[in-house]
């Protein structure tokens, strides 16, 4: 399994607190970011196993913070966080390695992360 934190990024900070909360309370360690353009530098300072990404942000959403990654380099799991419609769709665009439709169940999340970090 890989090592290194889970990175979660969300501008919702409900979201990002019970995300963390869950992922911390399961014995992971979690790194946070309230925006693509925060999160983008943590990856290079934390070198996450895993990101949990919203798409919807303002500053630098999921698809600019996905396009940063590959432009840098960077290879990690991603699995989008949204409430939309089109998660399956949009996590296709980013090619993301899974998607977890907001509001989601506790053991949706677990096992999202579970399967993505293997």
């Amino acid at each position: 399994m890989r090592e290194g934190p889970i990175l979660v990024i969300d501008d919702d900070p409900s979201v990002l607190d019970t995300v963390s909360d869950i992922l911390s309370f399961e014995g992971y360690e979690v790194e946070r970011a309230t925006s693509g353009e925060e999160g983008l530098p943590r990856v290079e300072q934390v070198n996450p196993r895993l990101v949990l990404l919203d798409m919807r942000m303002p500053v630098l959403d999921g698809w600019g913070f996905a396009n940063g990654v590959k432009q840098q380099g960077l290879a990690f799991p991603i699995i989008v966080m949204t409430a939309a419609q089109d998660a399956q769709r949009w996590a296709a665009e980013i090619e993301a390695d899974g998607y977890i439709a907001k509001p989601f169940e506790l053991l949706d999340l677990l096992d999202a992360v579970e399967h993505a970090s293997r």
